[in-house]
Formats: structure tokens, sequence, C-alpha cells
């Protein structure tokens, strides 16, 4: 049964101030957007502002990016600023709260007036954050690895997707342990995408999917899950698992004696800094591909590593691709900022459009104009005694995936986020 419209049942004179508070709302929100710009522009300093999870389920994954983000503000500040002006970091804790997100997301866009925004977590604090910078003209950069489809001229999506990492995980997997795979996943739009890329590239490469099982963030439990995963019998567990919370499978999958019995291959293991948190024991062997290890034997790596550690100290969480792309998407934003000769959002998104391109601790990263992703390296590397080998690199991987439903060149006005029709 639909329920009653309030306006349909107030009284007419309620019906008109309920419009024409409405009417208010919208109008200032307009207006704010461009009064909010040039008071950026006029500022002593550029505001640069990010959201990310220091506390909460995700608060190991936020502080390394935000530990990131701001070696990468110093390196500018101490090479002058941007165009003559120091950068000012104003960073709010998110705490892993998707109402907070939005709360914060509008006061870094009218109160702060930041010139951009670095930020988000999961896909679904994206999607709470990005109609707000939209609404109110604000540039925003995402710099996570996530299931790809994000099709938006106001929004930079730095990190890699299923296309650049997924499509090389799960053929190795296959080729090295057999082609039955067990996929478990976190039950939100991320692990539910990723699933069905994981099935695609499974069935892709002759294997077949015994079950999908997907999982809430606050479940710690699996005993359950491991009991059907041993009658299944698979001859590989693709997880995207993600959390802290999550984390708690691999400690109960490695208690059952199970990690050496049947591998694992995930596209979110490490994220949470499980390289550091759970004993050799526990994840010896597991296989990931991410865009960045902080393993990659580059001077550009080690100058990133070394310089997080003399900030922050030795005792870090590990440097992960989610720390490496929150470095590089803040210092292609500054490219931009350059290229532009201005703070201006319009300015730098066409700058950007250009492609350019950075060297940084990943390798050579460059924009794509028609996806408003990055071109970026891919990698595969094991867990061997709580660090990362490195065993193949990918160069110059394209998002192929988002690729295949965005094209901001054609369409600039597009501001969606597609759920790609994945097909095996």
């Amino acid at each position: 049964m639909d329920k009653p419209n309030p306006l349909q049942a107030a009284t007419p004179g309620a019906s008109r101030r309920n419009l024409l508070k409405t009417s208010a709302a919208v109008l200032g929100g307009a207006l704010a957007a461009p009064l909010v710009a040039r008071r950026a522009e006029a500022s002593d300093t550029i505001k640069v502002g990010s959201l990310l999870d220091l506390s909460g389920p995700l608060g190991s994954s936020g502080l390394g990016m935000y530990q990131a983000i701001q070696v990468g503000v110093e390196e500018v500040n101490k090479a002058g600023g941007l165009l003559g002006k120091q950068i000012q970091l104003i960073n709010y804790d998110t705490q892993s709260n998707i109402q907070l997100y939005s709360q914060y997301a509008q006061k870094l866009a009218l109160q702060d007036q930041v010139a951009v925004v670095h930020g988000g977590i999961t896909s679904a604090s994206r999607e709470a954050i990005r109609p707000v910078f939209d609404r109110y003209k604000t540039l925003y950069f995402y710099n996570v690895l996530y299931e790809g489809g994000v099709c938006d001229r106001d929004i930079f999506c730095t990190g890699t997707t299923p296309a650049q990492t997924v499509q090389k995980l799960v053929p190795y997997a296959l080729s090295s342990w057999g082609k039955k795979a067990y996929i478990i996943a976190a039950d939100y739009n991320y692990g539910q995408i990723t699933a069905k890329w994981m099935a695609k590239y499974t069935r892709d490469n002759g294997g077949s999917v015994q079950s999908v099982d997907f999982f809430p963030l606050d479940v710690t439990d699996f005993s359950a899950t491991i009991s059907k995963i041993q009658q299944a019998g698979p001859s590989v567990v693709l997880s995207a698992l993600v959390g802290s919370n999550h984390t708690a499978f691999y400690r109960q999958w490695a208690a059952a004696g199970m990690l050496h019995k049947i591998p694992i291959a995930s596209t979110t293991f490490g994220l949470v800094d499980e390289i550091h948190t759970l004993a050799a024991s526990e994840s010896d062997g597991i296989v990931t591909s991410y865009g960045y290890y902080q393993e990659i034997d580059t001077p550009a790596s080690k100058a990133f590593v070394s310089a997080i550690e003399t900030k922050f100290g030795s005792k870090i969480p590990y440097i992960s691709e989610l720390s490496c792309d929150n470095y590089e998407g803040f210092k292609l934003w500054a490219a931009g900022v350059k290229k532009a000769g201005s703070t201006e959002r319009m300015a730098v998104i066409k700058a950007l459009e250009t492609g350019i391109s950075i060297d940084g601790p990943s390798g050579k990263v460059t924009i794509d104009h028609q996806t408003h992703h990055v071109i970026r390296n891919a990698y595969l590397a094991k867990a061997v005694n709580k660090s990362w080998d490195v065993f193949k690199s990918y160069p110059n991987q394209f998002p192929s995936d988002t690729a295949a439903v965005c094209n901001l060149i054609k369409y600039p006005r597009t501001d969606k986020q597609y759920v790609i029709d994945v097909k095996a």
C-alpha cells in the first residue's frame, strides 16, 4: 500500500509554505556553489579536504591513506606550494559512519570552502558524498580500488578496477590451483559486483563456481561457512571480504587447518593491514593483485615508503594500494592545478582531461579523459612471512570495464554509477 503524500494531506496554505521552503533550499544550494568557488580562489591558502575513516572497522585503512596524503601535502608545500600558496589539509574522521560522511561533506564544501576533496573508502561512502559535491560544484577524488562504473565529470577515480586486477588474479589462481572456485564477498555493492567479475573470469578461463556467499560487514563468525567450504572441496577460495571484522575469516580458516589445503586469492586481503596483524602462519600463501605494494623495488616506491616512515615512524600500517592511490590522487590534482594555473573546478577538470601523467610510487599513472579513471600498473603478489613477494607486473592497464559504459568525451553531463552488465 502506498504511503499518503503529506503535501496532499496538508492544507493549501501549508502546501504553499512547504513549496516555498523547498524552492528556497534548492535556490540556496545553486547560489552557494559559485560563491564558495570565488571565496576559495581568494583565500591566502589552498584548502584541501579529506574524508577518511580513522576509527571504526575501516580505521586501519583510513589511517594509512591519511598519512600518505599528509606526506604529499608536505612535499608540495616544501617545494613552494601551488600557485604561490601553501596547502591547508582539512580532515574529518568519518568513523565508518555514512551519516558522518554526508555531514562532513557539506561542511567541507560550504563552511571550509575547499578546492577539492580526497576521500571515501567504501563505495557506499562514495555514493553518499558524491551527490553533495556535485550539487555544490566541489571537485572530488575517490582514491580507492573499487568495482568500477562511476561516470561523473566532477569526480576522478584513481584506484584499480576489476579489469585491471581481478582479470589478472583469477586466471593465475585457476591455472595454479585448479578450476573449481568458491567465492566469498562482503554484502554491499563492492562485494556483490566484484563477485560477479570473479565468476565471469572464472568461467572465461574454463572454471566453475561452486557457490557465492555474501557477508555483512559486521560478521565475525565464519565457522559455518568454513564447514560449508570444506564440504564443497573447491580448488581455490576467491575472497572479496572487506574490513577488520572480516579479517576473522582468515584467522579462523588457518585455525581450521585449511590455509595450506585450499589456497586463497583475494581482491581485498591486506587493505586493513592484515599482513601485519595476522601471524605468518595465518596468511602465508594468500595471493592478491593490486596497483601497488610497498615492496616494489623502484626509486619512487622506496622514496615514498621512506617519507612515510620518516614522518610517522616505523610502526605504521602496511603501505597498501589505498595509501598509494591517495598520495597519487593528490599529486594528480596538484599537477592539474599547475597546468590550469587555477584551483577553479572546471579549469582543473579540463587540465586533467588533457591526459596528465605523474610518475608515482606505483609507476606511471595517467588520467583517462573518457572515464576520469586512470591507466596504471597492476601487480600480482603472494604473502610470505608477513610481507609481499611481488612476482608479476602488468604495465599500463586500462580501465576497460568502466570504459564499456562511460564516455565523458561524448557525454560530459553524465552523472551516475553504472552497474556494469557482467556477462560470463
